[in-house]
């Protein structure tokens, strides 16, 4: 067989064939890890367009051209795919949604530096500049950041600075799992990655598109009928792999869910529709959507619980965040993997709900019991010579 030729080898010319990917995946399935990063655009697309896919191991970095005509991704799919072979991202959620969307399936195993980084103190959702500043004492390349990746061909500059996004990433990963050995948190790094693999993250079902919508109200009747119009929008974006914005504006949607039109002519009056919509494909079946919504029984239809004004904070909370803050910075854990500040503001008001995340897994050891017990009154925060101190008070027996 033919050696996998080494970084040096390629220079700057990215694999643009399937043999040569092969080759390369090849080599890389006997690595114990490889870093991955992509690069993509979506400003016209629903689905995001995948224009590069950057993967190093210890013996160099490639770049890898998913545009080129004379290249199938299978073998870098299967090498994603590879449970001997740790998969290493940063901030991996939109890399995720790619592979979704395209394999119908998510990497494994993978591990996740932002993840990491939370764990190991170094704040909520740090860049990856910030680490390559703080842990490789390094300085990435800017010049390329606002590239146009569909592009061909591309600079040596482009690539470089592309390429900076899994060089640097493999001192990274080594750092953070010397971390996570020395603090025995690989469990708390693997518990978050298992938020992030969860597959309903990557794609909306359209029959759901309407619950990720603003709306101000929740007559019925209305919702039945922005149901089926999501749903009808999803269909339409996903289809014609379209920004959902370019079918229609969510303002489009809720005016017609508000005056449902009763025949075609009607849909030429709205506006944020185009002219002659009415006569179009799209707009025949945005109108059997609303007839569909139309037909709906009553008793069939959507309901939502009118929001009701949101309560003051209660002074519990106040305290509960004073202790999450200083527990996590004895720890060097970031609060948002603890609890959200909206998390812990429902737990003071009902301080005796289990159901809470401060109180799952290794996030109870860390800051959930504590937090019992300054809601019950066995812990106290007192303040000395401008500092906060945690005291345990003894429990009252009688």
């Amino acid at each position: 067989m033919t050696p996998c030729k080494t970084t040096m080898d390629y220079g700057m010319t990215p694999i643009t064939t399937t043999e040569s990917l092969q080759e390369l995946c090849t080599r890389l399935s006997k690595a114990e890890f490889i870093t991955v990063d992509t690069e993509f655009l979506r400003d016209n697309t629903y689905f995001p367009k995948l224009c590069l896919i950057q993967v190093a191991d210890d013996h160099g970095a490639h770049a890898i051209d998913p545009l080129a005509e004379d290249i199938d991704l299978a073998p870098f799919f299967d090498l994603m795919s590879n449970e001997s072979v740790m998969k290493v991202l940063h901030a991996s959620r939109q890399d995720f949604e790619i592979f979704y969307n395209l394999t119908g399936a998510l990497p494994k195993p993978v591990f996740d530096t932002q993840i990491a980084a939370m764990v190991c103190g170094f704040g909520d959702s740090v860049g990856y500049e910030t680490l390559v500043t703080k842990i490789v004492k390094a300085q990435l390349d800017k010049s390329a950041r606002y590239t146009d990746w569909s592009r061909r061909p591309l600079t040596e500059t482009q690539l470089s600075y592309a390429l900076g996004d899994v060089t640097h990433l493999r001192d990274i990963y080594r750092h953070f799992v010397a971390e996570l050995d020395r603090t025995n948190r690989h469990s708390w790094v693997e518990e978050e990655m298992a938020v992030v693999l969860d597959p309903s993250i990557y794609f909306i079902e359209p029959e759901a598109a309407w619950l990720r919508m603003k709306i101000r109200t929740n007559k019925p009747r209305f919702l039945g009928v922005l149901r089926e119009l999501a749903k009808w929008r999803e269909i339409e974006a996903q289809t014609r792999d379209i920004p959902r914005n370019r079918v229609a504006k969510d303002e489009t949607l809720f005016e017609v869910a508000a005056h449902p039109p009763k025949n075609a002519d009607y849909l030429d009056k709205i506006r944020g529709l185009p002219k002659g919509f009415s006569r179009s494909r799209a707009g025949k079946s945005m109108l059997e959507a609303v007839q569909t919504a139309l037909a709906i029984p009553d008793d069939q239809l959507p309901k939502i619980e009118k929001v009701k004004p949101r309560p003051a904070t209660p002074p519990m909370a106040d305290l509960l965040k004073v202790l999450l803050k200083i527990k996590c910075q004895e720890t060097g854990v970031a609060p948002k993997l603890i609890a959200s500040s909206q998390e812990i503001d429902a737990w003071a008001a009902s301080p005796r709900r289990e159901d809470v995340r401060p109180l799952k897994g290794w996030r109870r050891q860390i800051f959930g019991d504590d937090a019992l017990k300054l809601m019950s009154g066995n812990l106290a925060l007192t303040a000395l010579k401008g500092e906060i101190d945690i005291v345990e008070l003894e429990e009252d027996n009688e």
